[in-house]
């Protein structure tokens, strides 16, 4: 993070002064990225290194996020679960990322934005190993809040770093996009596996891409990895303060609970659909589970799509307006997808809900870059993070819990209210490119 300036940073709806900020991040903070009020990062060799790590970063977790609906189906007759009760693999996600924004701002103190990357990758790798070989439900459902706690740790540090790269909007479309790669991959694996086998046997895949994650994080960001003290000697209380500083001034920042309200509601409706569509097409459609496992693909890959083709028309036309387009176009998509009681047409309205919802993320995330101050653009995003898979686990375990009692066509009505409070939700989101110069990257 870079130095604190000296004047005031213009918000859209606020302003901040530098006497509100943490005062020893100025000097104390760990640089880990340019970000949009300073030098964006060449393209050097490390830098690239870097970038690549944060790609296989970001796939990792698609792979893994990706997979659980093409899954739930044998989860739920395996251990023989209601649907309600599939919920606690979406709690134990939550409470995951809800520690990880809780120790992230201290945890930065003490071993640096490389240190939580790294530590980050590990713990991902670690829950991996607990599922293959299938475990006690309370077990499986437990290692999702140890891989939800790896990505909270790792996935914000990485976003802050990506941020700050020359070219950050094209950057972070490929990262996420790569997430949105990982999400197709993982439901195609997972089917092929789950269709001729044991469901299980698929937690192979991500526990080897796990291990080359956690390798490749270590190499790529070991400059930055700072083990028990930072750049200016600090006692345990007084980091344990400026931790507390920090976060109390990003919590004080409207454009931060603005965004939040944004992805929590976006990371919700992706999720939701994500995750019960297959068992809605078995349940409702009556469609063959063998076959219909492959729509979670189609979501995701529409999805990956999306990412890495309207990325730059998004950016160049302006995000605010064609996020507006893109939210309103995926709510009409999901109307079809719901009035019309065809597998094929549900599987293709799927598929292109994903892909106008694809540009959603990365966008968002190059918006708080401009909109948040310098200083606090790391534990701002945590939070952003963290409220966007407290909707991401939330509305998936309310759906279920509903479903439990009423069916799972509760999923219809769920995905058209969170789309619609969606794209009402960005409309209050500040448009970077009203600001004042001296906020937003040139």
């Amino acid at each position: 993070m870079a130095a604190i300036a000296s004047t005031d940073i213009e918000l859209a709806d606020n302003s901040i002064s530098t006497t509100d900020l943490p005062p020893d991040l100025s000097n104390n903070a760990i640089p880990i990225a340019a970000t949009s009020a300073s030098t964006p990062l060449d393209l050097t060799l490390p830098v690239k290194i870097k970038l690549s790590s944060a790609i296989l970063c970001f796939f990792n977790a698609g792979l893994n996020d990706g997979s659980l609906g093409a899954l739930l189906p044998y989860i739920l007759r395996h251990y023989t679960l209601s649907p309600s009760q599939i919920a606690f693999c979406y709690l134990a996600a939550f409470l995951g990322w809800l520690v990880a924004a809780l120790l992230n701002s201290y945890a930065r103190l003490r071993i640096g934005d490389g240190g939580l990357i790294v530590a980050g990758a590990a713990l991902q790798f670690v829950a991996q190993l607990f599922r293959f070989w299938s475990p006690p439900f309370g077990v499986f459902a437990v290692t999702f809040g140890v891989v939800a706690l790896g990505q909270g740790t790792q996935e914000p540090s990485a976003n802050t770093f990506v941020s700050g790269v020359k070219g950050s909007h094209r950057w972070l479309g490929a990262v996420h996009g790569c997430y949105a790669l990982g999400g197709l991959c993982g439901p195609l694996i997972a089917t092929a596996i789950a269709s001729h086998g044991d469901w299980a046997t698929f937690y192979y895949v991500p526990t080897g891409i796990g291990a080359l994650n956690f390798a490749l994080c270590g190499y790529a960001f070991r400059d930055q990895v700072v083990w028990g003290k930072v750049s200016g000697d600090q006692s345990a209380a007084r980091q344990s303060r400026t931790a507390l500083r920090e976060l109390s001034a990003t919590v004080k920042q409207k454009s931060v609970w603005k965004l939040s309200l944004f992805f929590f509601l976006y990371l919700g409706a992706c999720i939701t659909a994500g995750g019960w569509v297959v068992e809605f097409l078995v349940v409702v459609r009556d469609g063959h589970l063998a076959s219909v496992g492959y729509v979670a693909a189609a979501f995701n890959g529409g999805t990956a799509l999306g990412r890495f083709m309207l990325a730059e028309p998004t950016y160049r036309w302006g995000e605010k307006r064609m996020l507006t387009i893109h939210g309103v176009a995926s709510v009409a998509l999901e109307l079809v997808f719901w009035l019309v009681p065809n597998i094929v047409v549900n599987a293709v309205m799927v598929c292109i809900m994903g892909f106008v919802l694809g540009p959603f993320f990365a966008t968002g995330i190059s918006v708080g870059s401009k909109i948040i101050p310098t200083e606090l653009q790391a534990s701002g995003l945590a939070l952003i993070f963290v409220m966007a898979q407290a909707g991401g686990a939330g509305f998936p375990a309310l759906t279920g819990i509903i479903s439990g009692h009423i069916g799972v066509q509760a999923l219809q009505p769920m995905l058209v209210a969170l789309l619609s409070l969606m794209v009402i939700s960005w409309l209050f989101v500040p448009n970077p490119r009203k600001l004042g110069s001296g906020s937003i990257a040139a």
